[in-house]
């Protein structure tokens, strides 16, 4: 049995998961990780791609429709808030707390934290932000 790089355990050459990797951790973005404010600025750009996929889309969007307004609520309310980057996570659990349905906005505030998360660590997916997050979806 052998320990790989990522923390994987290799036994019988087949990787299993012992513990988490926490090899991935945030990279400063420019002159520091992304403010949470500045990334749900740059988020909100890209979420027009989005509208651009789903009126070509044939089934009911409401659900879709719903979830976007909720998504872009949660990232309005973090631009205007701008909370620090180690307290954003408080921040989004805090929006749960106080959501009377807080299925829904759990949800959200997942995708937030994971899309923010990868922002900081993949300086591709923040330069691609940075630049306006293009797709040519947007244009169809």
């Amino acid at each position: 049995m052998t320990l790989s790089a990522g923390g994987a355990v290799v036994a019988g050459g087949v990787p299993t998961m012992t513990q988490p990797d926490t090899t991935l951790q945030p990279q400063p973005h420019q002159s520091g990780p992304f403010r949470p404010a500045e990334f749900c600025r740059l988020f909100l750009a890209a979420l027009a791609a989005a509208e651009g996929r789903k009126r070509r889309r044939k089934r009911d969007q409401t659900p879709d429709t719903i979830g976007l307004e909720l998504k872009r609520e949660l990232l309005e309310g973090a631009i205007a808030a701008d909370p620090d980057p180690e307290e954003f996570e408080a921040w989004l659990l805090a929006q749960t707390l106080a959501a009377p349905a807080a299925g829904p906005v759990r949800a959200m505030c997942g995708e937030i934290l994971q899309e923010y998360r990868m922002a900081c660590v993949d300086p591709e997916y923040g330069r691609w932000l940075a630049a306006g997050a293009y797709s040519a979806d947007a244009e169809e």
